[in-house]
């Protein structure tokens, strides 16, 4: 979901190593002073000290350079939903998964707070990171399909999971939340298991 925050010197010369890192340092830097739409990707090349051929090596565009971290993300979370206990059910091995990837998280949190601002000033990118949230679910739902676990519970399970990721996230980059990622997982993971126990089973019938 976010790129680690890499170490940028301006006066690298274009041989140096981490040429993604260096952009995407670069691009962040400029969409946080300049605006995502008035920034440009010969602009962002220039800043990291590379060429936009180097660029678009990298990126298809320069929307991606907040998401290329997506696929890796899934992939992770897929790993963490296998090695959940077997006796875990379903919510609970995505729980679990949840906590295992938010160790990564850690050490980023002013990143992922500089990266919401962006993707919240811009309709584009909010719609990209609804997608990326989707994509997520539907990771999880296979993950638990693998499990052994029914279509209809793996997909709402997949959903509930993003909601809980989703709700955690937004808690966690509160300059006001000092909390880590995984304790703050854990405690959303809790209430929704609250809300969802206050429901009637006649209620969940009709749902049905």
């Amino acid at each position: 979901m976010s790129t680690a925050v890499i170490v940028y010197h301006g006066t690298m010369g274009r041989w140096e190593p981490d040429a993604r890192g260096r952009l995407a340092k670069a691009a962040l830097e400029l969409y946080s002073e300049r605006g995502f739409e008035r920034t440009t990707v010969e602009e962002i090349a220039k800043r990291a000290g590379l060429t936009e051929r180097t660029f678009f090596r990298h990126f298809a565009d320069k929307r991606e350079v907040l998401f290329w971290g997506a696929s890796a993300l899934e992939e992770q979370l897929l790993r963490a939903v296998d090695a959940a206990p077997a006796s875990f059910p379903a919510i609970d091995a995505v729980g679990s998964a949840l906590e295992a990837i938010a160790v990564d998280f850690q050490g980023r949190r002013d990143y992922a707070r500089q990266r919401q601002t962006i993707i919240t000033a811009n309709a584009d990118l909010q719609e990209r990171e609804r997608i990326k949230l989707a994509s997520l679910a539907s990771a999880l739902a296979d993950g638990l399909r693998r499990r052994g676990v029914a279509g209809s519970t793996a997909i709402l399970a997949g959903e509930l999971g993003v909601a809980v990721f989703r709700v955690a996230f937004e808690r966690w980059i509160d300059e006001a939340n000092q909390q880590d990622f995984s304790a703050i997982i854990r405690a959303s993971l809790a209430e929704l298991k609250t809300v969802t126990a206050g429901v009637a089973p006649t209620a969940i019938a009709k749902v049905r």
